[in-house]
């Protein structure tokens, strides 16, 4: 059974993972040896509970998850999953191999076998397979872990051992199975990467110093050195005048509840927590440049630059795509949709190149998108903008100028997703197209997102399981 506090936490995600648990929300919850229905090698978790909600480790705080089996009408315990996030003296190897010290005891008192510990012994004996989740710093708060599922270990040997302090601790070598796909190991490859000799380097940074940010672009694919020919562009660029946007008269951040005009046409909340997407609507209202509390508030978060490491890369079939050195957050953003907005009035508008972004389903979004207010107790949010209809076509070309966005790929089975994002109020204002994660990425994943809402026709070579051979 997964341990949960047996009262209300202040930690948001343990109040969460609480809630969840009293209305049944989680997935294997049989404990079992081996893999997990439904979680790949390589996955990434943000927090502990996560891990206990879909049945990867069952502990909040335990490193050790174990399960009693019977072998020869004996019942005794052995190890399904550790976690090991550096709070023991762990030595995590080449990413193959981990040593795994034993739980309990403390600075004057040794470690005794039994629990997690005796569990782990008997998977010696037993040879069955264990779970591995890897615990690393988080690079957007270094106080915060990221986890990673790295796949089936098998216990090699165990030994007992005198740590730093001078109490007796077990240590445990676990070995990686071969034959699965990378994933601790991309990141420690990740953490050793000097930009100036990434191998396949062809641009350090592509944006020429126009993002904060620098984004390289790299093949590992062939010889060929060309770069792609464009002017790198960070915004939307209009062929007439368009209307000022009216902004919000705050000084300082603007908080939900308060009296800011953008926060009120939002529905009186943000959209964001923790600059993270958190709610979907049809049109999110931003403050902006025309706003008093620009360019310091809280609810400026998708127009800022890149914030993520992004890389233009070469796939093997379907030329260049993008990918990301740091993990990413469901509801992160990510970047935005930048080139030339096409005016459909005029005749001759070039609509039909590959690198033109139409917004045929602007406004058929869910506004509850990764947020169950019922579940909670709370009141559904009002979104005033739920049936919010741009006033032309949203139509932006990037053959000739744009940024990284123009080099993402489809899949039928994204991980990003675009929003439209208005920097004021003025509803009749040309929106924004900006892309956020999905769900929690992990690093050096392609970022990719559905053409099929952008009005595009072409072969699909994304590889998904759900891929339907062609979009449109």
């Amino acid at each position: 059974h997964v341990q949960l506090e047996p009262e209300p936490s202040k930690r948001p995600d343990l109040k969460v993972g609480t809630i969840m648990m009293n209305n049944g929300l989680r997935a294997n919850a049989r404990k079992r040896i081996g893999n997990v229905a439904g979680v790949e090698i390589g996955d990434i978790f943000i927090f502990r509970i996560e891990l206990c909600m879909i049945g990867l480790h069952t502990q909040t705080m335990g490193g050790i998850d174990y399960m009693n089996v019977t072998y020869d009408q004996v019942q005794e315990p052995v190890a399904v999953s550790i976690v090991s996030s550096g709070g023991y003296e762990d030595d995590d190897g080449d990413g193959k191999t981990l040593i795994y010290t034993g739980q309990g005891g403390n600075v004057s008192v040794d470690q005794k076998l039994e629990g997690g510990n005796l569990a782990l012994e008997k998977s010696v004996h037993r040879g069955n397979e264990v779970r591995v989740i890897r615990g690393v710093k988080d690079v957007e708060s270094r106080k915060s872990k990221v986890y990673i599922y790295d796949g089936l270990y098998r216990i090699e040997k165990s030994w007992t051992e005198k740590s730093k302090m001078g109490t007796a601790v077990f240590k445990y070598k676990l070995v990686r199975i071969p034959g699965q796909r990378e994933a601790f190991t991309i990141w420690k490859s990740i953490q050793t990467y000097n930009i100036g000799c990434r191998p396949g380097l062809l641009l350090i940074d592509i944006t020429s110093g126009a993002e904060k940010v620098p984004v390289s672009l790299v093949n590992e694919i062939d010889g060929d050195k060309r770069s792609p020919r464009f002017i790198y562009f960070k915004g939307l660029k209009f062929s007439k005048t368009m209307k000022p946007l009216v902004g919000c008269n705050c000084q300082g951040t603007c908080l939900p509840g308060s009296n800011c005009s953008c926060i009120k046409v939002n529905g009186g909340d943000t959209p964001h927590a923790n600059g993270v997407l958190v709610v979907q609507k049809s049109v999110v209202h931003e403050c902006g440049p025309s706003c008093s509390c620009y360019p310091g508030c809280s609810n400026q978060v998708s127009h800022n630059g890149v914030k993520v490491r992004l890389e233009v890369f070469k796939t093997k079939e379907r030329g260049w795509g993008v990918r990301s050195w740091d993990p990413m957050r469901a509801g992160t953003f990510i970047c935005e949709y930048a080139g030339e907005v096409i005016d459909t009035d005029a005749k001759g508008a070039d609509v039909d190149d590959e690198y033109t972004f139409t917004a045929i389903n602007a406004g058929d979004y869910s506004s509850e998108w990764n947020y169950v207010p019922e579940l909670i107790e709370e009141e559904k949010p009002v979104d005033l903008n739920e049936k919010f209809k741009p006033s032309s076509p949203i139509m932006i070309s990037a053959k000739n100028m744009g940024n990284v966005a123009r080099f993402m790929n489809h899949s039928c089975s994204p991980n990003v997703f675009w929003q439209l994002v208005l920097h004021g109020q003025n509803k009749d204002s040309f929106p924004h197209v900006m892309f956020y994660a999905i769900k929690h990425i992990p690093p050096m994943t392609e970022l990719t997102y559905d053409y099929l809402k952008c009005g595009k026709e072409k072969r699909c070579f994304c590889g998904s399981a759900n891929c339907r051979s062609f979009f449109s």
